[in-house]
């Protein structure tokens, strides 16, 4: 399989949600993660801080309104869109204020709209070691996204078969039914992944604190904003990253990460249905 996706090193850039109350999810997103709040109409706000951004517009809580992933460069941009053409794909416009002129959409199995283009100059990835944050923002790009879905075959499919990303785990119960799947575009263990639930939606997105000591300052934070942990810390089995998840105004569940796997070269494993693989530490959150 020709992993285009994988070979275009794609990244999560940012993520848009819908809600009810765009001014308050905002103030939370700027507030207890540390972003710069503008806005820019009476229904969008835009949170920005240290490779992370956020865009609200009104809608409907809870709802995903966009995923813009940024790639490598142009070459790496027409590629994708050759292969979503070539896979019988429907190409939309681009609502994202991030990616340059030339990006594009396509919507998912479950109709989530995923973007792909050029990262503008001046929204390029901070790559490399976490970076001192005293008097400033805590370390914490943007990095994946989880979905759940009533239907993880057409998310293999979207995903893995058409769009060329890599599968890298699976969580496979005992009847060999597919309940969880890992898959990515760059070298990190996953750019977008999802449960098997009874309703489909965004299960969480994740912040990359590199560090373990910086999930701890990143909690540090989120009691002196008076959030309380709604799970973690904890390790997961896939991926073996350590985590701690809080929960903004509207539901969303948001994942601190830290010491996610690096993928090299290796064959997709699978892992059992069990608690244990959701956490190696303790009580896992099981989705099905």
């Amino acid at each position: 399989m020709n992993y285009v996706a994988a070979q275009s090193g794609a990244y999560l850039h940012h993520l848009a949600f819908e809600s009810s109350d765009p001014e308050r999810l905002a103030g939370f997103y700027a507030d207890v993660m540390q972003m710069d709040l503008q806005q820019v109409s009476d229904s969008e706000w835009r949170c920005e801080g240290p490779a992370r951004r956020v865009v609200v517009v009104k809608g409907g809580d809870k709802t995903l309104a966009y995923a813009g992933l940024a790639v490598r460069d142009a070459d790496a941009l027409e590629g994708m869109r050759g292969r979503a053409k070539d896979c019988g794909l429907e190409i939309v416009p681009s609502p994202s204020p991030y990616l340059n002129p030339g990006a594009f959409g396509v919507r998912d199995n479950d109709g989530n709209l995923i973007c792909f283009g050029l990262a503008g100059k001046d929204t390029v990835k901070t790559m490399g070691a976490p970076r001192p944050h005293h008097g400033g923002p805590i370390w914490g790009p943007l990095q994946h996204l989880t979905f759940a879905s009533r239907d993880l075959e057409g998310f293999v499919d979207f995903y893995h078969r058409k769009l060329g990303f890599r599968m890298v785990d699976r969580v496979v119960r005992e009847d060999g039914s597919l309940a969880t799947v890992f898959v990515t575009s760059n070298h990190e263990h996953h750019t977008i992944a999802c449960f098997q639930t009874s309703e489909a939606g965004v299960d969480h997105h994740s912040y990359e604190a590199g560090e373990w000591n910086y999930i701890r300052d990143w909690c540090d934070h989120f009691a002196s904003r008076g959030i309380q942990l709604a799970w973690g810390p904890g390790r997961h089995g896939p991926g073996h990253n350590l985590f701690a998840f809080i929960v903004d105004p509207d539901g969303n569940w948001i994942e601190i990460s830290a010491e996610l796997e690096v993928i090299h070269d290796r064959p997709c494993e699978d892992w059992p249905q069990e608690p244990r693989t959701l956490n190696k530490w303790g009580w896992a959150r099981m989705r099905s």
